[in-house]
């Protein structure tokens, strides 16, 4: 029996608390246990896209052609060095897609009609979003059916989780009425830091089963596999930080089997 195709946003508008570490990782971790995985980067950082350690050839379509409707979604994956693992890659040019879309009909839903042949394919589509809760991120949020969000341990990270819920229920209400919030995971958890024991009780406070038991610790190996174009399970499987997404993916598809049961 063919597995349903979940398609998961990873989102949180404020920076540097994980997304594209966690999309990489969780992706890989997934891909390890035969589950056909499509990453799709939608940030204009491209760090998913190095993370794997591709460079993108010019004239190679990436996600920024396939929002434009220049190239078809299957066009522009291909495969990565892990065994059922694919990436639609993107580059910098995918900057301009927030002002090149923004006069165009059904903005919103350009990549959830590009992805709609896609599913089948795949067990899970990961979608990377950017920074910010602005076009692309709508567009991945109008595409998925799930949320998931990292959430770094410090102070700033409860105010800012509050207008991302905000905006899921605006996509919900108007775009995407199947969207709803897989779970929170917290990042960058460091055991000898009080702040991160507070912030994690009270993130449990506020959302309770949303809450992934599984935390991603700050882990120095976790920080260096980017810039040797790896994800962490191939730079140091044995490492902290890879043990914990190998946890964070045994608990997700624990998770799913239970709804679907």
């Amino acid at each position: 029996m063919t597995r349903p195709t979940r398609v998961m946003a990873i989102a949180n508008q404020k920076g540097g608390v994980g997304k594209t570490t966690t999309t990489v990782n969780l992706g890989t971790a997934l891909a390890a246990v035969h589950r056909r995985v499509l990453l799709i980067d939608l940030d204009p950082q491209a760090n998913g896209t190095t993370g794997f350690g591709i460079q993108v050839e010019p004239g190679r379509p990436t996600s920024y052609e396939v929002l434009l409707g220049e190239a078809s979604a299957a066009q522009a994956v291909v495969p990565t060095a892990i065994p059922n693992l694919s990436i639609m890659p993107t580059t910098v040019n995918l900057a301009g897609a927030e002002t090149e879309l923004v006069d165009q009909p059904l903005r919103e839903y350009r990549l959830r009609n590009a992805v709609q042949p896609l599913l089948g394919e795949y067990d899970y589509i990961l979608i990377d979003c950017p920074p910010a809760l602005g076009l692309l991120t709508i567009n991945a949020l109008v595409a998925a059916d799930k949320v998931l969000v990292p959430l770094q341990c410090e102070y700033y990270a409860l105010e800012g989780i509050s207008h991302l819920i905000r905006t899921i229920e605006r996509i919900k209400n108007n775009f995407n009425e199947r969207l709803d919030i897989q779970g929170i995971v917290l990042t960058m958890y460091d055991r000898r830091n009080n702040l991160s024991e507070m912030v994690a009780d009270e993130v449990y406070r506020h959302f309770g089963a949303k809450v992934y038991d599984t935390v991603i610790p700050r882990n120095v190996r976790i920080s260096e596999a980017p810039s040797h174009g790896k994800p962490v399970l191939l730079y140091d499987v044995n490492c902290a930080g890879s043990q914990a997404y190998i946890h964070l993916a045994s608990e997700m598809l624990r998770r799913d089997s239970e709804l679907a049961a």
